[in-house]
């Protein structure tokens, strides 16, 4: 990773602070986009297939109640019998529509080794490791501590006016906040916590990120801004369409005004206040 951020930077000829975004959205593009997709289908498909499951439990009641009687099962044994051929019948849809639920997490398989593979390699590249006494690590230092844009001149430095610290925790909160008004259900008590939780980490990031040089800043805003742009894109029901993600029961079809709504309402400019306003 370190050697092919290099790479980048001199093929392209950028200045180094643009040359991390491009690599950013350039692994992220490649990485984690082609399994956010596909993690977008397996969710579909598995929903789709809890529509199927009515009939067949349905059916396997029948079954078993016929059962009992022919072979004199009690009622434990049918139970057990129920349910290990209800759990063989689901098996056989997730075979069949190849959407095993553990491949939901799929993202997380490759975001989570790519965004610390980066931040090391950038890491290095600041503190000059792994030896600082080559002509090249120390070319390299050089080249960021003149490689910054605006008010963030050397890329080696801390970001003292905190600007890219309370982007990253402002970015990651939008996320967070756009993943729960997208919710078609109401959220259970562990995904209220497992949320909360996201919520105190995007903000505990914030002082984190105010202690590393800007250059590994600059990545996790850069990262963090990718993946809210990659979310409110494959929330599009024409670009779900388009790239193959099956329509769902629970698909929104207007979510772009949806979050619109709970934006307006998060800062109190919901249409019914407009309404109040407007009649008084």
């Amino acid at each position: 990773m370190q050697e092919g951020l290099v790479q980048i930077h001199d093929f392209t000829g950028l200045p180094w602070w643009a040359s991390i975004i491009f690599s950013t959205f350039l692994f992220r593009t490649v990485v984690t986009l082609p399994l956010a997709v596909y993690q977008n289908k397996i969710t579909s498909r598995l929903e789709n297939l809890t529509l199927e499951m009515p009939a067949i439990v349905e059916e396997l009641k029948k079954e078993t109640a016929f059962a009992m009687k022919k072979y004199n099962w009690t009622q434990q044994q049918a139970r057990q019998i129920y349910n290990r051929s209800l759990k063989k019948q689901w098996n056989n849809l997730i075979v069949r529509d190849n959407c095993h639920p553990a491949k939901t997490l799929i993202v997380l398989w490759g975001q989570i080794p790519l965004w610390i593979f980066q931040s090391v390699a950038i890491r290095n590249l600041v503190y000059m490791l792994p030896d600082p006494n080559l002509l090249q690590t120390k070319l390299i230092f050089t080249e960021l501590t003149i490689g910054g844009f605006g008010w963030i001149p050397n890329l080696t430095e801390v970001d003292s006016s905190y600007i890219l610290p309370i982007v990253l925790g402002l970015v990651n909160l939008s996320i967070i906040q756009m993943q729960s008004a997208l919710r078609t259900r109401p959220p259970t008590r562990l995904q209220r916590y497992v949320t909360n939780a996201f919520r105190v980490l995007s903000v505990g990031m914030i002082p984190i990120a105010s202690s590393v040089p800007s250059a590994l800043c600059l990545y996790w805003v850069s990262s963090s801004v990718y993946g809210l742009i990659q979310n409110l894109i494959l929330i599009s029901p024409r670009v779900k369409r388009l790239i193959g993600i099956p329509l769902t029961k629970s698909e929104i079809q207007n979510p772009y005004e949806r979050l619109t709504e709970s934006f307006k309402k998060q800062i109190g400019l919901s249409d019914s206040n407009s309404k109040s306003g407007s009649a008084s």
